[in-house]
């Protein structure tokens, strides 16, 4: 009978890292860890530990990838406020800091690619209009929003194509519903969401966005979905939740942990969305709320937040049921 080794031979690609993308069933071996490696298939999503922020924050602004992320401003200070300038860029294993921000704020939107994202809003204090673009490299300060306002959303693919989305204005009118496109060079007012709101996730692009959860008058489940002209009500969250942070586009969302009833409660709870209703899937490792996320529902990241009894600073990656996962084989 023709055996494995007849067929494939017995060599292993030897690294001393892994690879970054490994597909299903590729095998090599590690000689930094001295094992023997694999990616298998997960058959339903998974949650693992990534490298710790240099500045634990909350509220601040996150976008980008699961292995090319940027982490911008927030709030160091637990209880208080002590709004940052830092900036952090991640690899897929380590934070590195880079160029800060010319605003220090928190509570802001962002959305975005590594190499061009954007930042908007906040909490200076007081709430914040100013707007700065990234490049990879440095932040520039651009047109102000129409109206100021800080725990907002944004959606986008980069810095000249986003999306503003409520939060909350006060000294003012309190939550809004109010939303704004960003075309590169301004913000111009379009359709209102349904219901306004501060606090909620964010996933998708200008023209296909979903946002979800939030706080009215109370947490909330209500989700939105925006095509580019209108916004329409489509099917809850299964846990009410404000202050989550969310990942993914319009048809493949992430909503991930967030401040639950009863009472001022984190989570760990995480949905998932497949462009029609939520479902319940794996837990995060830490309760958290006020955290960042960034990637996709297939990759995603979340980092800093709030917990007890500090500001974090712990990165968490997730992996989507069907991607590749890395396990060490054992003689067990």
């Amino acid at each position: 009978m023709t055996t494995y080794k007849e067929i494939n031979g017995t060599n292993i690609e030897a690294v001393s890292t892994d690879p970054a993308n490994p597909v299903t069933g590729q095998v090599w071996y590690n000689t930094t860890d001295n094992v023997v490696k694999g990616a298998a298939a997960t058959t339903v999503g998974a949650w693992s530990t990534g490298g710790n922020l240099n500045t634990a924050r909350k509220d601040g602004s996150g976008f980008g990838t699961q292995t090319a992320a940027i982490a911008a401003g927030g709030n160091t200070a637990k209880p208080g406020v002590a709004v940052t300038l830092n900036v952090e860029s991640y690899n897929g294993s380590a934070w590195t800091e880079v160029n800060n921000i010319n605003t220090s704020r928190y509570a802001m939107g962002g959305t975005g690619s590594p190499t061009s994202g954007i930042i908007a809003g906040g909490d200076t204090p007081p709430k914040s209009a100013a707007t700065e673009t990234w490049n990879g490299t440095n932040w520039t300060e651009v047109s102000d929003l129409n109206t100021a306002r800080y725990l907002l959303g944004m959606s986008g693919t980069d810095n000249t194509a986003a999306l503003c989305i409520a939060g909350y204005e006060y000294p003012g009118a309190g939550l809004v519903a109010n939303v704004e496109t960003w075309g590169g060079s301004s913000w111009t007012e379009t359709t209102n969401i349904n219901t306004a709101r501060y606090a909620q996730g964010n996933a998708g692009t200008q023209t296909n966005a979903l946002i979800f959860g939030g706080a009215t008058s109370v947490k909330t489940t209500l989700t939105e979905l925006w095509n580019g002209s209108s916004w329409t009500e489509v099917n809850d969250l299964n846990t009410a939740r404000y202050n989550a942070a969310g990942a993914g586009t319009y048809t493949a969302a992430l909503c991930m942990a967030g401040m639950v009833n009863p009472g001022e409660t984190a989570t760990v709870d995480t949905e998932e969305w497949n462009g029609t209703s939520w479902t319940e899937t794996t837990n995060m490792s830490t309760a958290r709320y006020g955290l960042s996320g960034a990637g996709t529902q297939a990759a995603a990241l979340v980092f800093g937040g709030d917990t007890v009894p500090a500001v974090f600073n712990a990165t968490e990656e997730w992996i989507g049921a069907g991607s590749p996962l890395v396990q060490t084989f054992t003689d067990s």
